[in-house]
């Protein structure tokens, strides 16, 4: 576990649980791709499905927290602006289906 912490630069277990969140918004962030390719190759154009918005929502939520606590002003205000278009897709894509009904 220390060579993971050190390999990390993570100097206390709480910093070492933080890195691992902020890696884990990162995958979380990096899927959202992996889904657009994967769904933009079996429909032969460019997609972007609603699991796109999801995975990044996600991402762009675990990785604020982590720009919250590593207190990066820079960071913190590209995941807040990003957090907020996502959130806003997702509503109107709502919006579009409960229309449609």
């Amino acid at each position: 576990m220390e060579t993971l912490a050190g390999w990390l630069g993570a100097q206390t277990r709480a910093e070492l649980v933080w890195v691992l969140v902020g890696l884990g918004g990162q995958v979380l962030f990096m899927m959202r791709f992996v889904v657009q390719i994967i769904v933009s190759e079996r429909a032969h154009r460019s997609t972007i499905p609603v699991s796109f918005w999801w995975l990044s929502i996600a991402g762009a939520a675990i990785l604020l927290a982590y720009a919250i606590y590593r207190a990066d002003p820079v960071f913190i205000l590209g995941q807040s602006l990003g957090f907020l278009i996502y959130a806003r897709n997702l509503w109107l894509i709502h919006a579009e289906q409960r229309d449609d009904l």
